[in-house]
């Protein structure tokens, strides 16, 4: 009884472990899992091709996405296709990170927002607008006007490989 007693007036005075969260936010950890983005390149067209391997990879099926085709008129990202239609059914994710591993051009990153809160079905569904991360600054918004048969992204030239 007195080993009892002494645990409970020895944690007295020690130092407490939790944080009173909704006015302190502990980081959370490199490898952290949490709410999806999908990225920008610095002009500001969107990395997604519409390929839908996240889609293919994941598990719970939560990601549904539907490609249409890029114009000159009307580029979304810097490939023949762009995500038309994008949305994750944040019910269905376990947040595994197979749709990051799974993406050709490093589209969809799992960040570190982990307040989510739904109060109906309907706001667990986050579409295109919801993901995507905004502009940044120097870049113009999508779509894009561009020049017939170019890219208005920089990508580096290929070196044959005779040279």
């Amino acid at each position: 009884m007195f080993r009892g007693l002494w645990t409970t007036f020895k944690s007295m005075f020690e130092k407490p472990v939790t944080v009173a969260y909704p006015e302190q936010k502990r980081p959370v950890r490199e490898r952290f899992k949490g709410r999806h983005v999908l990225k920008r390149y610095d002009n500001g067209l969107e990395k997604c091709i519409g390929c839908a391997l996240c889609a293919a990879a994941c598990p719970s099926d939560a990601i549904f996405v539907e490609a249409s085709e890029n114009t000159d008129e009307q580029r979304y990202s810097p490939g023949e296709r762009y995500a038309s239609t994008y949305e994750i059914n944040m019910l269905r994710c376990i947040y595994c990170g197979f749709c990051e591993d799974a993406c050709p051009t490093e589209a969809i990153v799992l960040g570190d927002n982990y307040e989510l809160s739904f109060t109906g079905r309907n706001q667990a569904i986050y579409d295109k607008n919801m993901l995507l991360e905004p502009v940044p600054s120097g870049g113009l918004p999508t779509p894009q006007v561009t020049e017939p048969g170019r890219f208005t992204r920089s990508v580096p030239e290929m070196k044959d490989p005779v040279d």
